[in-house]
Parts: C-alpha cells; structure tokens; sequence
C-alpha cells in the first residue's frame, strides 16, 4: 500500500500577500539585529524601551512574553553594550526603569532611519495617493487584528 502524498497548506490572495509583507519585515528584523549585534528578543526589547522611553523590567517582561529573571539577563546585556541604563524608581527603592542611553538612542535613530527609508525606496511604484489608501488599509487591518487577538 503506498503513502498519500502529504499536503501542502498555501495561502492566496490577500492572506499569502500578508504573510510575505510579515516574513520580509522579520528577515529585515533579524539583518538589523545582526547589524546592531544583539538578538531579535533583544532588538524587541530595545524597541519597546524606546516606544515607552522609561519602562519597569516586569512590564517589558509581560510585553515579550518572558519572566523577569530572562529579562533581568536581557538588560544585563544591553547594559554591557551601553544601549540601556537603570534609573532608580524615585518612589520605591526596590524598583528601576530601563531606559535607553545616548547610545542606545543614536542606535534606535538610526535603525528607524534606515528602516524609513527602506520603505520609502520599497513603496516607490505607488503614488502618493495610493500610498495613503495602503497606509490606511494597513493601519485598519492591524487594528481589527488586534481587537480580534482582545476577545480571544
């Protein structure tokens, strides 16, 4: 008796064309990464250092899915690498921010610089007003996919 062969699971459409823009982006993740000599967990953390500009460890650990102790580990390296310090809570002794150092803010410019310009070359077959209906489908379909994640 012989095998089936196995199946394989493509997607079309609007859903295959996601997925590749999400792949391209975290290839394009991970070269940056490579380039700033950290990890993608790292970069990610750097990331939300910067979106928040002064973080608890616990509320970052929640952010990446991780527990504190592999966060702790996280800023112990980014520390070492002069792109995060800890600043005491001015409230409580016991706690610290994270926040990014000068260094630290000269990498994320300059990584949001590369990376908007990236896009601006990638999106050069589009006009403006085609640009702005892409932005905006984008902005709208992040969004419904985030209220769907809420509710699950």
């Amino acid at each position: 008796m012989t095998e089936p062969a196995p199946l394989a699971h493509t997607l079309t459409g609007f859903p295959a064309a996601a997925t590749a823009f999400v792949s391209a982006l975290d290839a394009n993740r991970q070269r940056i990464a490579e380039d700033a000599g950290v990890s993608a967990t790292e970069l990610r953390a750097l990331f939300r250092v910067a979106r928040s500009v002064s973080i608890m460890p616990k509320e970052l650990a929640d952010y990446l899915g991780l527990t504190t102790g592999a966060v702790t580990a996280i800023a112990r390296r980014l520390v070492g690498a002069d792109l995060l310090h800890r600043v005491d809570h001015p409230g409580d002794r016991r706690s610290l921010y994270l926040e990014l150092t000068p260094h630290g803010h000269d990498v994320m410019g300059g990584i949001h610089h590369d990376f908007s310009e990236m896009l601006a070359a990638s999106t050069t077959s589009l006009d403006a007003e085609q640009l702005a209906a892409f932005t905006d489908a984008l902005t709208s379909v992040a969004a419904e996919v985030r209220t769907r994640l809420a509710r699950a």
